[in-house]
């Protein structure tokens, strides 16, 4: 129980050294203006959360993301499939892929804008772009690591392509189609905050950029806080979701002694 207890209580102790280093740092002007005190920024929170448009922000920030991870992730999926399994598609988008690889989302922010506007379109088409392509590559991994014994011990069965890719081939790219949804959530919602940061795309992104064009210091920090409790949910709930289908895995069974 108490070796259970003792990561909470580090990691609460660090979040109040944290705290009370800002709040020192705040009062003693360490950086002007453009620090406010923990105490302002918390009570600016509470204030906050009490308004409808940071709200309807919130939804726009969370309908966008999770649309665009969930449109991201069967899109993924299923080329990530096609691609591994097949040698001449994976031939044919070879070059592509490796194309896009290094292109972040925000390089081909301008062009989401221009043509788009600054809309949740252009928000929704960033953050499949920004999530899409680990996905498949992921996928593509998982597929070409299935064991052949497995595949051919399905065919001998009697088992046709389509079958093995079902039965076979998917659960055993599933722990790279994990990991790849691990990473890709927070990744969804750090890009549809910056689409709305830098594109003028709807969401919390927006709030932040007219919170630091207006100097309201402390409701920028207020805003970046629940940006950070967004993060901590996304991750926690990707972990929840992978180990929860991923059950079977052995990675993730439990060890009875």
């Amino acid at each position: 129980m108490k070796a259970s207890i003792r990561p909470y209580a580090f990691s609460a102790l660090g979040i109040a050294g944290a705290l009370v280093i800002w709040q020192v740092l705040a009062v003693a002007k360490a950086a002007g203006n453009a620090l406010p005190s923990a105490t302002e920024v918390f009570a600016t929170l509470a204030t906050i959360l009490g308004t409808g448009t940071f709200w309807s922000a919130l939804g726009a920030t969370l309908a966008i993301a999770l649309l665009a991870l969930a449109m991201a992730a069967l899109a993924g999926v299923v080329l990530g499939l096609l691609i591994g399994s097949f040698e001449s598609v994976r031939y044919a988008t070879l070059a592509v892929l490796e194309f896009l690889k290094p292109v972040p989302p925000i390089v081909i922010l301008p062009l989401a804008v221009l043509v788009l506007g600054p809309t949740a379109e252009m928000a929704l088409f960033l953050v499949v772009f920004g999530c899409l392509l680990p996905i498949v590559m992921q996928t593509v991994d998982g597929v070409q690591g299935t064991d052949p014994v497995a595949r051919d011990t399905a065919r001998s069965y009697g088992m046709g392509q389509g079958e093995i890719l079902a039965r076979v081939v998917l659960p055993s790219a599933m722990p790279y189609i994990g990991t790849a949804m691990r990473v890709a959530a927070p990744a969804a919602l750090v890009v549809t905050v910056v689409a709305g940061l830098l594109g003028g795309g709807p969401g919390l992104g927006q709030s932040i950029y007219q919170a630091q064009a207006a100097g309201d210091y402390a409701s920028l920090y207020a805003l970046v806080i629940v940006l950070g409790v967004l993060g901590l949910l996304f991750q926690g709930a990707t972990r929840l979701a992978e180990r929860r289908v991923l059950h079977w895995h052995e990675s993730y069974r439990e060890v009875v002694r």
